[in-house]
Formats: C-alpha cells, sequence, structure tokens
C-alpha cells in the first residue's frame, strides 16, 4: 500500500465522479500508486479495486503526520467548509493546494487551510471520459515546478489552459464548465425540431445526436478553427446557408449564447461570494 507517513506526493480528497475519474486517468497513465493517498468515506467497488491494484493507499480520514506534495480537492463545493478544518495538517511549506470545487474561492481555501500555494481549477464533465478541458488560476506562491506537476495532473483529462486572474475563472466556469450542459440542449432542440418537420422523435434524436458528436470529433481532429469548418459545408444559396441565416441573424444564436453566457458568469460570481 502507498505510503500513509511522512511526505506523500499526491493526496487526493474525494474519489466521486471527478475525482475518481482524475485518480484513475492518473494510474492508468503510469503515476505510481506508492505515490497516491486517497481520502474517501467509501470510494466505488472498481475504483477501489483499482486503488489497491495500483498499490495506493485508502483512508478514510486525513491522517496524523502526513504532509502532501499536492493536496487535491475533488469535493462538492457545499461541502468544502465541514471537510477543509481537518486537512490543515495536510499542509506543509512545500504543498500545493489543488481544487476543483466549483465556486469556492481562494480566499475561503486560505481561510480553512492559511496561506499556501494554490491552485483554482475548473473542469468540465468530459474530464470524466478523458476529453474534457480545465481552466486553471494559480496564485502568487505557486513556484513554476508546481505548476508543472499541477499541469501534469490536470491535463490527463484533457488540454489545461491556464488565465491571469481569478476572476477569470467564472468566465471558464460559464463557458466551459457549464459548457456540455449547453451541447447536450442542442441536441435536445435540433431533436425536437427534427419531429416537428416530420421525422420520428427517436430518429430525430438519433440523428441529432450522432451530428453533433460527429461533428465535436471533426473539430477536434482538424486543423481548421470552427468558422471554417462551417463555411467548408455550406453551400451558397443551399440548405445549410438557409438555416445560418436565421441562426446568424440578428436576433439569433450569437446574442442568445452572449446573454446565456453572462446569466452564468453572473451566477458562479454570486455563487463565489
Amino acid at each position: 500500500m502507498g505510503a500513509t507517513t511522512g511526505s506523500t506526493p499526491l493526496v487526493l480528497i474525494g474519489a466521486g465522479n471527478m475525482g475518481g475519474a482524475m485518480l484513475a486517468g492518473w494510474l492508468k497513465s503510469g503515476l505510481p500508486g506508492a505515490d497516491i493517498l486517497v481520502i474517501d468515506p467509501g470510494p466505488r467497488e472498481a475504483l477501489a479495486t483499482l486503488i489497491a491494484e495500483k498499490g495506493a493507499a485508502h483512508l478514510t480520514a486525513a491522517p496524523e503526520g502526513v504532509t502532501a506534495g499536492v493536496l487535491f480537492l475533488a469535493v462538492k463545493p457545499q461541502l468544502i467548509d465541514s471537510v477543509l478544518p481537518p486537512l490543515k495538517r495536510l499542509v506543509g511549506p512545500g504543498t500545493v493546494v489543488v481544487s476543483v470545487a466549483a465556486g469556492k474561492t481562494l480566499a475561503t481555501l486560505e481561510h480553512h487551510l492559511g496561506p499556501a500555494a494554490m491552485v483554482r481549477a475548473m473542469p468540465n464533465t468530459p474530464a470524466m471520459i478523458g476529453r474534457g478541458v480545465t481552466g486553471a488560476f494559480a496564485n502568487a506562491r505557486v513556484t513554476p515546478e508546481q505548476k508543472s506537476s499541477v499541469h501534469a495532473l490536470l491535463q490527463v483529462s484533457g488540454p489545461v489552459e491556464w488565465v491571469e486572474s481569478e476572476a477569470e475563472i467564472d468566465a471558464v466556469t460559464a463557458l466551459s464548465g457549464s459548457g456540455p450542459a449547453y451541447v447536450f440542449y442542442l441536441v435536445e432542440c435540433m431533436a425536437e425540431a427534427g419531429r416537428k418537420a416530420g421525422l420520428q422523435a427517436d430518429l430525430a434524436m438519433r440523428l441529432a445526436r450522432e451530428t453533433v458528436a460527429g461533428a465535436g470529433e471533426l473539430l477536434h481532429q482538424s486543423p481548421d478553427d470552427a468558422a471554417t469548418l462551417r463555411r467548408n459545408v455550406t453551400s451558397p444559396g443551399g440548405t445549410t446557408a438557409a438555416a445560418l441565416e436565421v441562426l446568424m441573424a440578428e436576433a439569433g444564436m450569437q446574442p442568445l449564447f452572449d446573454r446565456a453566457i453572462a446569466a452564468a458568469k453572473t451566477r458562479a460570481s454570486e455563487l463565489a461570494g
């Protein structure tokens, strides 16, 4: 089992959906299990098996006598205030704290853990299949070496984009953090429009779902930007052009998304206090 005394390179707090996905990614990417301590009251059976197989340590509460190299917080935001106080003993002079708890500011973390090198990160749900994107902000105490280590940990779930100010995390939350829901709703809207156009509901949903999934994969693999890909599929005077005249009208999709992202950003700021 992994070490549970002395200095532990990586301590993961919370092995739920996001924390569990990150842990699985770390272990499968070759991070030694002996370098990892997982603190969670009850990880899922499959994850518990993986922890045991890879030689990581698992405890249900923070132990005495352990200092974390990286203290990775993957707990629900509403649990932060109750979970963090006992974790202060894990934070030493060389610890970097990484939080993926949405809406919880570095000031909140410092209130419970004291001054430390800290990173606030905002992944999104596709991280659970290794296809997410994460926005991150590091405070002034984070060293270049710590930032590099954190980048590598976050990168197992997809690309990592660093921002210059913590305030930008609210915009990241509004765009990419909440963004998968917008795409899923787009599928719902396309399918409903297809049904109204005369298709059976289940067929319309299958077509919409695979169209969005395929377009996303093309965007992922193509070197071209989104505007170029859009133009490539739009013949002058054709069916796509007719639809885009509606979507790109003055009262079309762009101002709708402007309002949606602004509303999400405002709410993120309110939740952060």
